[in-house]
């Protein structure tokens, strides 16, 4: 159990240690958008969205937060294991809703791996609805 936590605005320094973490999440998909530019891009297109949590200086998990100007998106969040089940993944997301609520946003999104059952419950737990009646569908650019 940790004691003292602390939530700050997630800046591009933190990309190192975050992505680690991200490497080592079970349902968690790594893309090449998670490279340090493109992390860092997404901070700079959506500032103020996205947090981190630290205890001594360690980081414990974080979260991405943004929108396109119609909708927010959630992407990567994550509390290390050792963590999890103390309301830290609930604080990081009620700290970017928050941020993207107050940018006149009113619906937000994320995207979870189906065989993430943790995942899935986790939202659901939230309040967050599993929307059955949609099917997605992606444009993959071939980027070499």
């Amino acid at each position: 159990m940790v004691t003292a936590v602390k939530y700050r605005e997630m800046i591009p320094g933190d990309h190192q240690t975050l992505h680690k973490i991200w490497k080592n999440t079970a349902g968690l998909t790594i893309r090449k958008a998670d490279s340090f530019e493109g992390f860092t891009a997404f901070l700079k297109r959506n500032p103020g969205l996205s947090f981190v949590v630290e205890s001594q200086d360690r980081i414990l998990g974080g979260i991405l937060g943004g929108h396109d100007g119609r909708f927010g998106s959630i992407h990567h969040l994550v509390v290390l294991p050792e963590f999890r089940n103390q309301g830290i993944g609930k604080k990081l997301v009620s700290l970017s809703l928050e941020r993207i609520e107050s940018a006149g946003i009113e619906k937000c999104h994320i995207f979870i791996n189906k065989d993430n059952r943790a995942g899935v419950n986790f939202w659901k737990n939230l309040d967050w609805v599993e929307r059955i009646e949609l099917t997605m569908a992606s444009y993959i650019f071939d980027v070499n």
